[in-house]
């Protein structure tokens, strides 16, 4: 099983970027239907033939379908196991708060995503503008190409390709106004208590130690850093939902539950 933690140890050389957004943005409702549809340990053909016979997909093309469910839905919720707890959220969550679960394993299959919201999004959100722009988008991933992020270099109507992509993926998942024009105005991004929960104890029974969790590179996505992640933390905390002790920089925390399952059954009642 793929962890969350993936791409994110000290020496591990990252993940060159990829293309695979271009087989699905961020496919909210799709993969709603196809959580419905997952079963424990069920491969990405057996489901992909489970959605095809299932009627919930009459306009999409048994091709499409397979790309769907094997390039796009495979990897960010099979490969990393987060397929067998989301679908019971997906029925109980805000359309906001299931789409930062969804943007937090799409990102985790995608390092590209990652990087361009750390870096790009965020940036221009703490620098005070309201938009970003596809030449934005473009001049990250020319500047990534350049760098060696990608396996071979891509050529120009690549790198425009995948910027649209990520722009398109932002708008997705609501981080980004929708529409059609060369620049998408940024939508205010407040981390719901369901993603840092969700979050933080995913991380946990992936093994990691305390404060690997409240430093791992998938908070960056909701802007925030170590010491933002501890006071959110703490507010959790307030709930009896874990135990948080800081002397400085190290945080010891005291996790309350045993398994992801006693997890999904709090964030159901939030």
């Amino acid at each position: 099983m793929l962890s969350l933690y993936a791409g994110g140890t000290v020496n591990e050389i990252k993940p060159f970027y990829t293309t695979q957004l271009q087989a699905g943005l961020g496919l909210v409702d799709e993969t709603k239907l196809l959580l419905s549809l997952y079963g424990k340990d069920l491969s990405a053909n057996q489901l992909y033939e489970k959605a095809l016979t299932s009627g919930l997909f009459p306009m999409v093309s048994a091709r499409r379908l397979r790309n769907i469910v094997v390039e796009c839905f495979a990897p960010r919720y099979i490969k990393t196991g987060g397929a067998e707890y989301l679908d019971r959220l997906a029925a109980h969550l805000s359309s906001s708060a299931i789409n930062q679960l969804f943007l937090i394993y799409t990102a985790t299959a995608n390092e590209i995503l990652q990087d361009f919201i750390q870096e790009i999004y965020w940036d221009r959100y703490s620098g005070g503008y309201d938009s970003i722009s596809t030449d934005d988008a473009k001049g990250f991933v020319g500047h990534a190409v350049r760098e060696g992020k990608t396996q071979k270099p891509w050529s120009d109507s690549t790198i425009k390709r995948v910027s649209s992509y990520l722009i398109g993926c932002c708008a997705d998942y609501g981080m980004l106004s929708t529409g059609r024009g060369s620049k998408r105005t940024i939508q205010p991004v407040r981390v719901q208590k369901s993603t840092v929960l969700y979050l933080a104890y995913k991380l946990h029974f992936d093994e990691l130690g305390d404060n690997a969790v409240i430093n791992h590179k998938a908070w960056a996505l909701f802007g925030l850093d170590g010491s933002d992640v501890r006071e959110e933390l703490k507010r959790l905390a307030k709930n009896g939902w874990l135990i948080v002790q800081s002397a400085g920089d190290v945080t010891r925390i005291g996790w309350q539950f045993k398994s992801m399952e006693e997890v999904i059954d709090v964030i159901t009642q939030i």
